[in-house]
């Protein structure tokens, strides 16, 4: 599979959530820092972040990511994190503005796409800004996928 356009070659993938582009129909994404504690970010770094039910809301005028899966740091003891903790997405305030405008006006989701270390060494999060997809748009999707997979297998075993 190759790389997306818009991330970097350096950074490395933690988590990320394929059923959303299943899911909804991604119209936008944004880059957003994450809010960690010291253990979540260890945590982070063993990779067994879960991300595939989790979604952004605004707050208080800040945006916050929700039920986001961290495990707990297994040599922290005490000083551990809650596993599912709202966790505050790191945003400039017109871009918060932005989405929170298309979120309540648009009937609009956001949904995170992709969680990722960039070449810092900074935990990142790519932020979807989605639209749902109906019963009917998720078969026709289904459908020119698998017709893709087999004109690719075709074109293999006849040229």
């Amino acid at each position: 599979m190759a790389k997306p356009k818009n991330q970097d070659p350096n950074s490395r993938v933690i988590a990320e959530n394929r059923k959303a582009r299943f899911n909804y129909e991604i119209i936008d994404t944004l880059e957003a820092g994450i809010q960690l504690k010291g253990t979540e970010v260890k945590s982070l770094r063993e990779g067994r972040t879960n991300i595939a039910e989790s979604y952004a809301g605004e707050t208080g005028g800040e945006l916050w990511l929700y039920n986001v899966y961290i495990p707990e740091y297994q040599q922290a003891n005490r000083f551990n994190h809650e596993t599912r903790r709202p966790r505050k997405l790191l945003l400039h305030k017109r871009e918060v503005g932005k989405l929170t405008g298309a979120v309540s006006q648009e009937g609009m989701t956001l949904v995170p796409l992709r969680m990722y270390f960039n070449s810092r060494g900074m935990a990142k999060v790519l932020i979807g800004l989605a639209k749902g997809k109906k019963v009917h748009d998720k078969r026709e999707a289904e459908k020119k996928r698998d017709w893709q997979r087999d004109k690719a297998r075709l074109m293999r075993q006849h040229g």
